[in-house]
């Protein structure tokens, strides 16, 4: 069975970038435009093996969105992976601080993106 993973970015080609680098790796991808949405994602039922989840994002951050997602028993130990411009330290604390599993700063190419999903999701 495929390795399902959690996509929230409120950029669309950004999450169409990443499930297509993804997919054809034979992952499978289910797209969230902002944490608000991603939670929405998670209560439907479906069990993922990573999250990847963007920092600035309208409705809800992906800091908050960590946080929520963390407080659910189910979710606790889901490997969630940040994707950001931010590469400063102080974003990166507050994500490890929040329950982040990795970082991943864009631009990023997708043997990249592979490399960190595939050590995280396997």
């Amino acid at each position: 069975m495929a390795k399902s993973i959690l996509i929230i970015d409120d950029s669309a080609a950004i999450r169409q970038s990443i499930s297509y680098i993804l997919q054809q790796e034979g992952y499978a991808t289910v797209e969230a435009g902002d944490g608000v949405e991603g939670l929405q994602r998670l209560d439907e039922g479906t069990r993922f093996d990573c999250i990847i989840t963007d920092v600035n994002m309208p409705n809800m951050d992906g800091i908050t969105f960590i946080r929520k997602a963390r407080e659910n028993p189910k979710f606790k130990f889901v490997p969630i992976l940040v994707l950001t411009t931010e590469s400063q330290g102080g974003k990166m604390n507050e994500g490890k601080e929040a329950g982040a599993t990795g970082w991943i700063v864009k631009p990023f190419s997708a043997d990249k993106l592979l490399a960190v999903v595939k050590k995280v999701a396997e």
